[in-house]
């Protein structure tokens, strides 16, 4: 069995097509979403119709939330953030049909299966802890024991960060896919993870692919979000908020 995880779409559908024809191309069996679906990107309500119609198991991410709460709640809740941030969130949250505020309305936070050789799997977008908790490269035997909760998965497989990696800690196969939508490492190749699952071995690997980002940056040349975000999908960065 081969399994594609895909992260942190937000809001890049030339990608998210992308990483899902790839994915197909190298034999997956199936692809699994782990949230952001939404946000920065100029297509928020088009990567969630295209998950949905494509069948792509998707969980909730915390980015998502935000965007849902502001629906329901009003701008208010955005009210603490920082003015660029706030004014992403809130452009986001506009662009959401009712069609794909039910998608992300009924996503699950995890998605737990059993794969071949009985071995378990758990998926979340920041950790077992919350979808806003980090799981980064450095991760220790007791820091991955103190983000398990209750769990007791032989793999975990997350996102949030945008930055991959694949580690084993006492047995435990770790996946941080990275980012499909909006990498933030330096390297503008968004990534995934492919997953390998044979009765008696287990072996993954990220991908890093290429796509059309000038779809993107065309797209938001034409709405009101801050310039800089164009910038952050050329260069694979994040810089926008610390200037």
């Amino acid at each position: 069995m081969l399994i594609a995880f895909i992260s942190d779409i937000h809001g890049n559908l030339p990608a998210l097509k992308a990483v899902i024809d790839d994915a197909k191309k190298r034999g997956a069996d199936k692809i699994i979403c782990c949230g952001d679906v939404t946000g920065n990107g100029p297509f928020p309500s088009e990567a969630c119709l295209y998950l949905q119609e494509n069948k792509i198991p998707t969980i909730s991410g915390n980015y998502d939330i935000k965007v849902l709460n502001v629906i329901r709640e009003g701008e208010a809740v955005a009210a603490s953030l920082q003015k660029k941030k706030r004014e992403l969130l809130i452009w986001t949250a506009n662009q959401i049909t009712n069609v794909a505020e039910q998608f992300i309305a009924g996503l699950p936070e995890t998605i737990t299966e059993e794969l071949p050789g009985k071995r378990r799997l758990l998926v979340v977008h920041g950790s077992p802890l919350s979808n806003d908790d980090d799981i980064y490269p450095s991760i220790t035997a007791a820091g991955i024991k103190a983000k398990l909760a209750n769990t007791n998965p032989d793999i975990l497989v997350c996102g949030h960060t945008h930055i991959p990696f694949i580690k084993r800690i006492n047995g435990m196969l770790i996946i941080n896919c990275g980012s499909a939508g909006q990498p933030v490492d330096g390297d503008p190749q968004p990534s995934y993870a492919l997953l390998s699952v044979e009765e008696k071995r287990l072996h993954a690997h990220i991908i890093r692919f290429d796509y059309n980002v000038n779809d993107v940056i065309s797209a938001l040349v034409n709405t009101s979000l801050p310039k800089g975000v164009q910038k952050d999908f050329t260069d694979g960065t994040k810089r926008r908020f610390l200037q």
